[in-house]
């Protein structure tokens, strides 16, 4: 069975994404100060684990528009040729980029995802539907990347959960700029 493992960028105060010009929504102009080499590997070494990413509408109109554009290194080059599925309410979307549209019940399409053989499927962002996951139990795994500090507004990842869901610690790591990379599992998930 294929692992569902989340990673998410957060700050201390819970925001993913903060607001940019005109309203807009920036996603990670915070957290490019603390970028290094200790984050690039941990980021491509759960890439490379994974032949599959499962994205939410917005994130997949987001990644679409950027990654394409972009090719020459080896975790470029995985993340575009890597399969997408992708969750939207539109069942007659066009998609691209190697991308398949997850039609009818999200929970049972995550769930068929889940028991075909492969390696990792990765998410990214989507909160929308990591909520819908984690109320279900699907996501396995959990990397919170938080960055040290307070931007006081914007999306915040975590909203009212309709149902408590537990996690258990698997690792705790701090890079050199005093990100922190928190690794848990989902304490109903088998090891």
């Amino acid at each position: 069975m294929r692992k569902l493992k989340l990673i998410e960028y957060v700050t201390l105060d819970g925001v993913m994404e903060h607001p940019g010009p005109a309203g807009t929504f920036k996603y990670r102009g915070w957290t490019v100060p603390y970028w290094n080499d200790e984050i690039a590997k941990v980021q491509s070494e759960e890439l490379f684990a994974s032949d599959a990413l499962l994205l939410g509408r917005v994130t997949y109109d987001e990644f679409v528009a950027a990654w394409p554009l972009r090719s020459g290194d080896a975790f470029t080059d995985k993340m575009n040729s890597m399969t997408k599925f992708v969750v939207s309410r539109d069942a007659s979307r066009k998609l691209e980029w190697n991308s398949t549209l997850l039609k009818g019940d999200v929970v049972e399409a995550v769930k068929k995802l889940k028991a075909q053989t492969g390696n990792d499927i990765l998410v990214y962002r989507s909160s929308t539907l990591v909520h819908s996951l984690m109320e279900h139990g699907l996501i396995d795994w959990y990397r919170f990347i938080v960055y040290p500090l307070v931007l006081g507004e914007g999306r915040r990842f975590f909203k009212e959960a309709r149902k408590k869901s537990e996690l258990t610690l698997m690792s705790a790591v701090t890079t050199q700029k005093g990100v922190t990379l928190l690794t848990y599992r989902y304490a109903g998930a088998a090891i």
